[in-house]
């Protein structure tokens, strides 16, 4: 309150603020079935706010911004079917309150380089441009640092801060269309209602992608489930064809599984998968592609590597599956598990097969192997003669 008491608001701050408002809640309006086929579908909630956001940090003095980025927040907490996920009010409002911190990082800037205006920074022409990508540089990155899910994540690797190239993508493409919408309502203020529909294209767009990814994941663990494996193999077989390269394929199962659900419950077999998941994953190269097949059995497809190097991995994964301890919630207590093994049968494109499916059958009988002859070992079908 005493910022606002501080900053003088002409009638036309006072406009653009109710423009930018109002485009904010219709779009959000507008994206409503989106959001409800979303929430449906468990894929992730997409937030395009930053539009309405960036265009007033170019365009309102700090107070009006906060009061927007309240405004759109005040949405989502009462109008959007985002509230059927009953998230608290300390959630909302801590959300808007990084957003407000976002906006006004990206405000300081464009303070610091003397163009704390869009009208000031078309004034200053080049200079004035590289101020604007400053600004905008600030906002996207302050916005990954005081995410929390990457604060809190164990590793705070660059990744896991900034997201995919999908995900910088959209942020960037959102600031831009930010931009956009400042200079539109600059030159002529009604021209803000053009940003709604490439950005409604956006928002659907965006949950088109985020169902094809769900369909082709796992649930429990968070992998490529059959479906969405096949189709990433598929498409390395396709490659190796073309360059006459190689790749390996892995089944892994853990052993004696089904005792771990009839002693522990099927939710700590659930946790149980979930580690194996992650320990896999780490086992192999970023761009290896892990699946689960179902139960306790799990696939690797590993691009570019021989039976040598196949065989590598295949033991990275079991050493790594052995070495978990997994504590999983109990009636009287926390326990671990531990004491854990996998069985790895492995084929080799093209030595074990050149087709797809003769490949996968190729490990599984390598697997059946392993697990026949004592557990807990890695074998290839090039040992079965």
């Amino acid at each position: 309150m005493t910022a606002a008491r501080a900053e003088h608001f002409s009638g036309r701050d006072l406009l653009v603020f109710g423009l930018l408002s109002g485009c904010g809640l219709l779009q959000a309006e507008l994206g409503r079935e989106v959001e409800r086929l979303r929430l449906r579908s468990g894929t992730p909630h997409i937030n395009l706010t930053s539009v309405w956001s960036f265009a007033g940090v170019l365009l309102l003095p700090s107070a009006l911004v906060t009061g927007l980025v309240a405004i759109l927040y005040l949405y989502l907490a009462t109008r959007s079917p985002y509230r059927v996920r009953r998230v608290s009010a300390f959630r909302v409002v801590f959300n808007a309150a990084l957003v407000v911190v976002t906006c006004q990082a990206a405000a300081a800037v464009l303070s610091w380089t003397s163009t704390p205006s869009l009208k000031s920074v078309l004034h200053a022409g080049w200079s004035g441009f590289g101020d604007l990508f400053l600004a905008t540089a600030a906002y996207f990155v302050v916005a990954a640092l005081i995410t929390v899910p990457g604060l809190n994540a164990p590793d705070r690797s660059l990744r896991t801060l900034f997201g995919g190239w999908g995900d910088n993508l959209l942020e960037a493409a959102t600031l831009c269309l930010g931009i956009l919408t400042a200079l539109a309502v600059t030159t002529m203020a009604e021209l803000a209602l053009c940003v709604l529909p490439p950005l409604l294209v956006i928002h659907r767009a965006v949950l088109v992608k985020q169902l094809e990814i769900a369909a082709t994941t796992d649930e429990k663990t968070g992998l490529l489930n059959t479906t969405g494996w096949h189709a990433l193999a598929a498409r390395e077989l396709g490659r190796a064809q073309r360059t006459d390269s190689s790749f390996g394929v892995l089944m892994v199962d853990l052993d004696r599984f089904k005792r771990i659900n009839d002693e522990y419950g099927h939710l700590s077999g659930d946790a149980v998968l979930r580690a194996v998941a992650a320990a896999i994953t780490g086992a192999v190269r970023e761009y290896d592609s892990v699946g689960r097949f179902g139960g306790e059995e799990f696939v690797v497809l590993l691009p570019g590597l021989r039976q040598p190097g196949i065989r590598v991995v295949a033991e990275r994964v079991r050493e790594a599956i052995a070495r978990l301890v997994v504590e999983v919630p109990a009636a009287n207590g926390p326990k671990t598990i531990d004491g854990l093994s996998a069985s790895i049968g492995l084929a080799t494109y093209p030595e074990s097969g050149t087709a797809l499916e003769r490949l996968v059958h190729a490990a599984d009988q390598a697997l059946y192997r392993a697990k026949n002859t004592g557990r807990n070992k890695v074998v290839s079908s090039a040992d079965l003669g």
